[in-house]
């Protein structure tokens, strides 16, 4: 039975990788192996519920933290995420929607649904912001799409924690009394962590950060051939891309939702209808496929949306 947090080579391990970002050390007492970056979430909103808190989650964003959120009874609001600006987040908003009861803002980078990655001014910006509210600072994350194994559920709570706060106030103890319980990671998943994040090359991020530049950039060019869609920016820093949708320039079309079920039927493509992230009239598109998969549904897209334009 592997202790409670994951066993300590990978907990090592993943305090090193992360501490590379860092002015200060993290230590393998600051992070906790989790199934996925999905119990992490979980086991962090848990942890921080108390009656009457609140939560500041981004919007356009995934209904995840909602539905851990009404498990555990506690209230979140939303602030928006700017697509005119990168999909910057409106830090004027939260600081308009935050009060005493807030425990935490949700912050993510690089950005999914919107493929966006904040500038360091930016983040630093965010961070300012979360200090004059009082929030310490958690990291969730795992190796699910950067290393690309997805199917290995493997992921980690670290806390930043350099003044130990955390451990002062007993929120490293609630961590460890909700893990206790939970589901564990394989201990020989665990096992490959250090190896993981230790020696995969250089030359892997580099491939896979050219594959996906040069699809991000296929896509953008593509989506601008079609009137009815517009895309505020070419993703920077994922595998998906948020467009909007102009209704005006479509029949027969009411909104994102049955815009995207006409479009699977005619022409067998799927894409994610904006309201499932908060935006109405959105769509998010993968674009995570070889290229000829790619330009074949690019393709399929415009056809679809040439076919419904409003005839003048």
């Amino acid at each position: 039975m592997p202790p409670t947090g994951g066993i300590f080579p990978a907990r090592k391990a993943i305090a090193e990788y992360l501490s590379n970002d860092l002015h200060y050390q993290l230590s393998p007492e600051d992070i906790y192996v989790t199934v996925g970056c999905k119990h992490a979430m979980e086991v962090t909103v848990k942890v921080l519920a108390r009656p009457e808190a609140n939560i500041l989650l981004p919007r356009p964003g995934f209904r995840n933290y909602e539905t851990f959120a009404n498990l555990h009874h506690l209230e979140f609001r939303f602030f928006d995420l700017l697509p005119e600006r990168g999909w910057e987040v409106d830090l004027d908003a939260v600081e308009a929607i935050a009060d005493e009861n807030t425990i935490a803002m949700v912050i993510i980078n690089p950005g999914n649904p919107c493929g966006s990655v904040y500038s360091y001014e930016h983040l630093s910006k965010i961070a300012e912001t979360a200090r004059k509210l009082g929030h310490c600072f958690f990291t969730l994350g795992s190796i699910s799409k950067r290393w690309l194994v997805p199917g290995w559920r493997l992921g980690w709570l670290a806390t930043s924690d350099p003044t130990g706060l955390l451990r002062k106030c007993g929120i490293a103890d609630s961590i460890k009394n909700v893990l206790g319980p939970a589901p564990l990671s394989p201990t020989f998943i665990q096992a490959a962590v250090p190896e993981i994040l230790q020696k995969t090359t250089e030359e892997f991020f580099s491939k896979t950060i050219d594959i996906l530049r040069a699809a991000s950039a296929l896509c953008y060019d593509k989506l601008k051939e079609i009137p009815s869609i517009t895309c505020p920016q070419k993703a920077e820093g994922s595998m998906f891309v948020l467009v909007k949708l102009n209704l005006s320039l479509l029949e027969d079309i009411e909104d994102d939702m049955e815009f995207c079920l006409k479009l699977a039927k005619e022409e067998s493509l799927v894409l994610l209808p904006g309201v499932t992230v908060g935006l109405k009239n959105w769509l998010r598109i993968t674009f995570a496929v070889e290229q000829s998969s790619l330009e074949d549904g690019l393709g399929r897209l415009k056809s679809f949306c040439e076919r419904h334009e409003k005839k003048p």
